[in-house]
């Protein structure tokens, strides 16, 4: 992979922080990729990410489908959200990258912040939509927006659909892994960092599909619970951040310190927060079989080698999250309708496939998962540039 096609540095006039934008690739002069906001947030971190975003696009590629996979982009805001300024800072970014918004850079809510909130402040700045880059490669653009409207508006279970999509892919990433290695659910323990829109949908999907959640963490610490923890009485009792009242812990439930999900007693990992969570030192502790990257790129290239020399799995969070990213494509160009059971079919469909691909490549090659997934992208890149011309 090349350097980005733009890096942009931002700082805003009334608190003095930063924003970043990278677009890393073009495809039909549009790039596709969220807007994080989070304490630290670096120029480093959002082209790694922009990098990502291109990987996502290119491993979702599929000649027979309506959608047709876009550039890769990230924004970043170095910020905590909880900041009270925190809102009108987002606002003021979003005014300043108005015409890269307008043009070419399609967002959504990412690390910090919910899609709700990106919506509100993407308005006051003058936007018609976060997205609105796409609408010009669209067939039928009120159709589409209608759509992507509609499934917005999906609850199951008291959860919005656009929240529960990532977790799907997230959840059916494990699954594969544990079908292909003939490791029963019932019984699988997991340990998650972070309970907020991947995180808890992951939990959900996994704890529904019979594996038991020993361990969470938030801002708070971690919960955890050798017997399982009550994944729904937790999933209701989260703020807006997915901070949990411990009100809602049952007395059989412990509260240990916040990084005691490394070393908890269970088979798959899942950091679901943020960004360069596991070091080298961290991955000593760990005695699970498999990390699945729910986050992005939490954990670091060191500590993944470590963790290869040592037999233990790590899923890629090139592959692992991009069911969200996915979801909003599939469902906006009409490759699915916004009925939740439909969209959880093909995320699981679409997820379980390249996730099998992927692992497959690994075994032939004898590599990582993560190695894998590099070289079929550049397997994809070529083909899908010679289609729709160039990143450029």
């Amino acid at each position: 992979m090349t350097t980005p096609l733009m890096s942009l540095v931002w700082t805003d006039h009334v608190t003095g922080r930063q924003g970043f934008l990278v677009v890393d690739r073009l495809v039909r002069g549009v790039a596709s990729g969220g807007l994080r906001m989070r304490p630290g947030c670096t120029l480093e971190e959002v082209t790694g990410l922009a990098r990502g975003m291109t990987m996502k696009e290119a491993l979702h590629y599929d000649p027979d489908s309506r959608y047709v996979p876009l550039g890769g982009a990230k924004g970043g805001i170095d910020c905590d959200p909880r900041d009270p300024e925190a809102y009108g800072l987002l606002v003021r970014y979003l005014r300043a990258v108005r015409p890269y918004v307008e043009s070419f850079w399609t967002t959504g809510e990412d690390l910090g912040l919910t899609q709700d909130l990106v919506d509100r402040a993407a308005a006051e700045a003058g936007l018609v939509s976060s997205i609105q880059a796409v609408y010009p490669l669209l067939d039928d653009e009120r159709a589409a927006r209608d759509r992507l409207a509609a499934a917005f508006a999906v609850e199951v279970d008291g959860i919005g659909l656009d929240e529960l999509a990532g977790g799907c892919g997230v959840a059916e990433s494990v699954l594969a892994a544990l079908d292909r290695a003939s490791v029963p659910y019932a019984g699988t323990r997991v340990a998650l960092q972070g309970l907020g829109t991947m995180g808890g949908a992951t939990a959900r999907f996994l704890a529904r599909a019979g594996l038991t959640v020993v361990a969470v963490a938030d801002v708070k610490g971690t919960m955890a619970n050798p017997s399982g923890l009550d994944v729904e009485a937790l999933l209701a009792a989260r703020d807006a951040y997915g901070t949990v009242d411990r009100s809602a812990l049952r007395p059989g439930d412990r509260e240990l310190p916040g990084d005691a999900w490394l070393s908890a007693d269970a088979e798959v990992l899942v950091p679901a927060a943020v960004s360069y969570a596991l070091d080298a030192a961290d991955q000593e502790r760990i005695r699970a079989r498999w990390i699945v990257e729910a986050a992005n790129m939490p954990v670091l290239p060191e500590a993944e080698e470590l963790l290869a020399a040592r037999g233990v799995t790590v899923l890629p969070d090139v592959v692992v999250n991009s069911g969200t990213n996915a979801w909003w494509w599939w469902t906006l160009f009409g490759d699915i309708g916004p009925e939740a059971e439909e969209a959880f079919a093909h995320i699981r469909r679409s997820m379980r496939r390249l996730v099998d691909l992927m692992l497959s490549r690994a075994e032939t090659d004898g590599t990582t998962p993560r190695a894998a997934a590099h070289a079929l992208v550049s397997d994809r890149l070529p083909v899908i540039a010679e289609r729709f011309g160039w990143y450029r």
